[in-house]
């Protein structure tokens, strides 16, 4: 199951994946992020916290992930992966080249951090 906590007032939704990611995973995050996104054009950002990545339940469902990426990542401000899991760390490199969002990783334990830098200011990053 995906968990997806939308904070309206701050403008930040935040994933947190408890085992291998489905396509419906992923059309139920676009169910939860779509109309705030339609409401304010963008998301102030996207917290993923995860303790080790869980992969993908098929190939389909990693083909869902990249068309969710796809259609999110320009109303995106930035992404903090809250994680110690080694792969996970790997997509902040890759994703940079990929997406307009700016791309941090922050240690399992530092999510109040992570928010922080979320929310600050673009001048902050």
């Amino acid at each position: 199951m995906l968990k997806v906590t939308l904070d309206r007032d701050g403008g930040i939704a935040i994933l947190e994946p408890d085992r291998a990611l489905t396509r419906e995973d992923f059309q139920y995050a676009a169910n939860v992020i779509d109309p705030y996104i339609e409401a304010h054009d963008a998301l102030k950002g996207l917290l993923v916290h995860v303790d080790t990545f869980p992969g993908w339940a098929s190939f389909a469902s990693m083909l869902h992930h990249l068309r969710f990426i796809r259609d999110h990542h320009r109303h995106i401000r930035r992404v903090a992966l809250v994680t110690d899991s080694g792969v996970v760390n790997a997509a902040e490199t890759l994703g940079s080249h990929l997406v307009a969002a700016a791309i941090r990783t922050f240690p399992a334990d530092a999510m109040g951090e992570a928010r922080r830098w979320l929310l600050a200011p673009d001048s902050g990053a």
